[in-house]
């Protein structure tokens, strides 16, 4: 039964059960001609606003009796449908968003780009096909898969990912290294994609073992039709020494090998830090002096992510061995968001162009991004996930948030959240902001009470009859953990007060 009470806890739970199928059979089954899979898929990608939109304005499902849609949902060969029905109705009580014109194209290193969501240098931008693909369904560009003077000895598998309770994954691991075609197979690649696609905006990544070599492929790639040039000095897993992270956490090492491509070409440079560093200010400071344009952050961080208790290997799994690898996704995002931040807070760095990389799968990480400082977004592991189309809600998500708060450009909410984060001893520390319960939300499960006294600070009981809580101001810290926990968010920000002295 539909329940509008809690339709934004809900929905996306709902939404979450969806497998998001490749020619759904729910679309192809819907006698109205719904687009059911797309409205569940814009719902999945923060796109709520794009998901209401697509619904019919006479929304049939209310009296549908076949239920056409359910009925196939592949979701219900492992236990039940995806509520379709519900979704569709829940999300009609919702007005349509009219989406005002806004420009989302912007100058990155003084390339113009249609917008700034691109591919990031991996899997997904290996080949000219799949290149080709991403550009068709409205990528602005992307980062080619990184080029080297020799192609590696891959391992199989390469992948492992870490879970979460019902989520598939937070995190992906990988031991992949760099692209596995031959240098000259990648420049083909280049060169064709930049005569079929020359609006779009392509960055050669490239990595050098040494100063001639990072030369010469950097002349190479110029040649080819690059239009900037990405130094991979962080990839943390290359077989040998003096490769990716090793150069990345070497200043002196990332400034040589900087001016070693500036030597071979004109382009814009783009210093790919690795996180794998405690201040990554320092390298980007060498890169940027010794030439570089701009800075891309962050490439993947070294990473476990699990040990089979039975076995006691550890994944991805090459014959009950494994090695140190890469980790990407959502869970990263935090970590992104400082390293750019530190870097945008720097005097020295503060106008230098910077492409944010690191956990970005929606519209709303890549705002995120874009309100740090960053005028270019890279995305890989939601693409490996969910496929090219995530740029469909990408981009029609930061459409809508746009123009939905009178913004006419993408460049006006570059750097906006910088100043709202400041050191720490600036931080307001004499007053204190209570939680706000609302009662008629709370289910009454003790949530609160049991993180609040085990995790906390002993300032909830939990009322015997109703099982909600019940505060004693004078042991709440004002620390919100239990707006963290609460399950149907009955639980959010009070009034702030001065502290008593």
């Amino acid at each position: 039964m539909c329940n509008l009470s809690y339709k934004e806890i809900s929905l996306p739970a709902e939404a979450g059960c969806c497998l998001l199928c490749n020619k759904a059979p729910c679309r192809k089954a819907c006698p109205y001609g719904i687009e059911t899979d797309a409205i569940i898929r814009s719902l999945r990608f923060e796109n709520k606003e794009g998901a209401v939109n697509r619904l019919p304005d006479n929304l049939p499902c209310k009296s549908c009796e076949t239920k056409e849609c359910m009925e196939v949902c592949l979701k219900g060969k492992i236990n039940s449908p995806v509520p379709i029905d519900d979704i569709l109705i829940k999300l009609s009580s919702y007005k349509k968003v009219q989406m005002e014109d806004v420009d989302i194209s912007i100058d990155f290193c003084g390339v113009h780009c249609e917008n700034p969501f691109f591919l990031s240098s991996s899997a997904v931008a290996n080949n000219y096909e799949m290149v080709a693909k991403a550009f068709e369904l409205g990528w602005g560009g992307i980062a080619f898969k990184t080029i080297a003077n020799f192609v590696p000895n891959e391992v199989s598998p390469r992948l492992d990912t870490l879970h979460k309770e019902a989520t598939p994954f937070v995190g992906l691991k990988n031991i992949e290294q760099i692209s596995e075609h031959t240098l000259e197979e990648n420049l083909n690649y280049i060169r064709l994609l930049k005569k079929d696609y020359p609006a779009k905006v392509i960055i050669a990544s490239i990595m050098g073992r040494n100063d001639e070599e990072w030369t010469y492929l950097a002349k190479l790639l110029t040649d080819a039709g690059a239009d900037i040039i990405e130094c991979n000095f962080s990839c943390p897993h290359m077989a040998a020494d003096g490769l990716g992270s090793d150069v990345g956490q070497n200043p002196d090492l990332v400034a040589a090998y900087t001016r070693a491509v500036r030597q071979g070409t004109h382009l814009p440079i783009l210093a790919k830090m690795t996180p794998n560093i405690g201040n990554m200010v320092i390298p980007a400071i060498s890169a940027i002096e010794a030439g570089a344009t701009g800075i891309a952050a962050i490439n993947t961080v070294k990473s476990i992510v699990n040990v089979n208790l039975e076995t006691f290997a550890s994944g991805p799994e090459v014959q009950g061995k494994t090695s140190i690898g890469g980790y990407s996704g959502k869970a990263i995002k935090p970590i992104s968001l400082q390293f750019i931040h530190s870097m945008k807070s720097n005097k020295k760095l503060k106008d230098i162009p910077m492409s944010g990389i690191g956990g970005i799968e929606t519209w709303h990480d890549a705002a995120e991004f874009i309100t740090l400082g960053c005028e270019n977004i890279q995305v890989t592991t939601s693409v490996m996930q969910y496929g090219y189309r995530v740029i469909e809600d990408i981009v029609e998500g930061m459409k809508l948030y746009l123009s939905s708060h009178g913004y006419k450009s993408i460049s006006q909410i570059v750097g906006k959240a910088l100043p709202q984060i400041i050191p720490a001893d600036d931080l307001d520390r004499g007053s204190i902001c209570y939680p706000r319960f609302n009662r008629s939300k709370c289910l009454g499960c003790g949530r609160c009470y049991i993180s609040c006294f085990d995790g906390g600070h002993q300032a909830l009981k939990q009322d015997e009859e109703t099982g909600r809580p019940v505060m004693d101001s004078s042991k709440c810290k004002g620390c919100h953990l239990c707006v963290a926990v609460c399950p149907v968010r009955a639980i959010s920000s009070g009034p702030r007060i001065s502290k008593k002295k």
